[in-house]
């Protein structure tokens, strides 16, 4: 039986797709997205669909960008804040936390679909995408460091490359624990980076 959806603005309705997409992929894993589950996941037509992406690869590429234009963009702009270093590593932290819980899918599809899919232009832009986030992290360290708050005996690499490690764990955690608490685990994140800052 064919299915029918009503027509929604072109906007809203790829919203709803790549909605989808992460939500079967946080789910269900990477391998399980195709345009056939998806339209049923959906509701709606692989037709209806195509109407708005060519690809597989375009709606994955589209949430890429929109990582970039949402995640890495409010990262970098508070990591250049005038504020002081320590309020806007909270703010950092907290925000990263919160949008990677609101968009579950996400923390899969950086660290899977560079291995997944053999597309170089992807990788591409995960690479940077995963540099961007050390880089606006590692400034407000060596902000803190110069304001004199922080040890300077941390390397802020090796601080910077075990963040990128802890949206593993919140993965983990929102998997695991059906009541998790983000708030928590933000701060908790928080109390552990300033604890190795620690002059």
């Amino acid at each position: 039986m064919a299915v029918t959806a009503q027509r929604k603005p072109s906007k809203t309705r790829r919203i709803e797709i790549k909605k989808t997409a992460l939500d079967i992929i946080y789910s269900e894993g990477l391998k399980k997205l195709s345009t056939h589950h998806l339209a049923a996941k959906a509701g709606i037509s692989e037709g209806t669909i195509f109407r708005h992406f060519n690809s597989k690869k375009e709606i994955i590429g589209s949430i890429v960008k929109d990582v970039k234009a949402m995640l890495v963009t409010r990262l970098h702009d508070i990591a250049m804040q005038d504020t002081a270093p320590d309020k806007r590593l909270e703010d950092f932290i907290c925000y990263h936390m919160q949008y990677l819980k609101e968009n579950k899918g996400i923390t899969i599809l950086l660290f899977t679909e560079a291995s997944y899919q053999n597309n170089k232009e992807l990788k591409e832009e995960l690479d940077e995408i995963f540099h961007l986030q050390q880089k606006y992290f590692s400034k407000i360290i060596l902000d803190g460091i110069l304001d004199g708050i922080w040890s300077s005996d941390i390397s802020t690499e090796s601080l910077a490359s075990l963040y990128m490690g802890i949206p593993i764990i919140l993965n983990i955690e929102i998997n695991l624990n059906p009541v998790f608490k983000h708030d928590n685990f933000c701060y908790q994140m928080l109390t552990l980076i300033l604890k190795a800052l620690k002059k």
